[in-house]
């Protein structure tokens, strides 16, 4: 049964300007990579390529180069994918520093391994109707804007936002929370909020010290990646426990995995199998916090509902009681139709709901 992979690149468009602390998204690439075997005609495996600007370790300009010379190798190997050399597979064939074409392929040779269904996990999520709670995602915006997106949000049901701060004006932010505070207390409404390390060594401290006062849930990455020192103190001392995210991006060995959260040893850690490499790099990185009991949750990373699906069902094999980040599918103007719904702060797989995906036939590598 040789195994064939052929790739299509589909730009996403944002409904509204997405505001970030590395600047405001309209669109986002990423590469639909399509398995088939030439004995199953019919069926195919998909899986989403999708390097976040500005972050990804393969944020590269020759990104569709690199993705085209994989699948030409991957496509002179004849190959045939079971669940013991999947791995092996994966190891053999993606560099290190594609992370993302890594959890792409391995998206779809998942699929296809289990009958080309879009069913990568069978679980109670994909096969059982059982949502998955996730956090509502507050951009940023002015202070109405921010403000009615937390309306917006609540009156969907989401019991715990997610604000991005850090980049626009200190203040206004703070101000954003205290108002949400001053309507919810914390066991009514959870509140995390995101740096993307927009903080510096010099006033970390003292925007932590602020943060504190309105009891929140965690902040993401307060610094950026790398100040090992600097985070480490901030990991055992801020008010507000620390959740590292930009910090594991481009580690890839399990030994240096272990080395890093045993030095900084976070209350949390968030993970996006895309930016790490796939499933099998994202377990690792699980097995190792409960090992060192660091709580952890995962989010997507502004996949399209291809991507999307894989992680969350992914994400429910675990059973993890946190709320998970995994509400963007409902961003853009030309998402793929799939059976995930958003409904009173939970996702959902709606089986009833066809997927509509781009045929195979239309894909050919560069």
């Amino acid at each position: 049964m040789p195994l064939k992979i052929v790739y299509k690149p589909h730009t996403l468009h944002f409904r509204k300007e997405a505001g970030t602390s590395r600047g405001v998204l309209t669109q986002k690439t990423s590469w639909i990579v399509i398995v088939t075997d030439s004995e199953k005609p019919g069926v195919a495996g998909y899986g989403e390529c999708g390097p976040l600007p500005g972050l990804s370790v393969d944020d590269i300009p020759d990104f569709e180069a690199q993705l085209a010379d994989v699948c030409t190798i991957f496509n002179e190997l004849d190959l045939e994918v079971f669940p013991f050399n999947l791995g092996i597979i994966l190891e053999q064939l993606i560099p290190e520093n594609l992370p993302s074409i890594g959890a792409g392929v391995e998206m779809a040779l998942l699929d296809i391994m289990n009958g080309g269904q879009r069913m990568l996990f069978k679980n109670g999520f994909s096969d059982r109707g059982e949502g998955i709670l996730m956090n509502g995602l507050i951009w940023m915006g002015s202070f109405e804007n921010m403000l009615a997106q937390v309306e917006e949000k609540l009156s969907q049901g989401f019991t715990t936002l997610k604000m991005k701060v850090g980049a626009i004006d200190f203040e206004q932010e703070c101000r954003i929370l205290e108002a949400v505070r001053s309507r919810f207390d914390p066991n009514a409404i959870t509140l995390r909020v995101d740096a993307n390390g927009a903080f510096t060594a010099e006033n970390a401290h003292e925007r932590l010290e602020r943060l504190g006062a309105f009891g929140l849930h965690s902040i993401e990455q307060p610094v950026k990646a790398g100040q090992h020192e600097l985070m480490a103190g901030l990991c055992k001392t801020s008010p507000v426990p620390v959740a590292l995210d930009e910090e594991l991006i481009g580690v890839t060995s399990y030994r240096e995995k272990f080395a890093l959260l045993k030095k900084l040893a976070p209350p949390f850690i968030i993970l996006k199998p895309t930016l790490l490499g796939g499933f099998t790099a994202t377990s690792e990185w699980i097995e190792i916090a409960n090992r060192l009991q660091i709580g952890w949750w995962i989010t997507s990373a502004l996949e399209s509902n291809i991507g999307l699906n894989a992680i969350a069902q992914y994400t429910a094999s675990f059973h993890n009681p946190l709320p998970q980040g995994l509400g963007t599918g409902q961003l853009y103007t030309n998402n793929f139709e799939s059976p995930l719904t958003v409904e009173d702060g939970h996702l959902y797989y709606r089986k009833e709901i066809a997927w509509t995906l781009p045929g195979h036939a239309l894909a050919e590598p560069a």
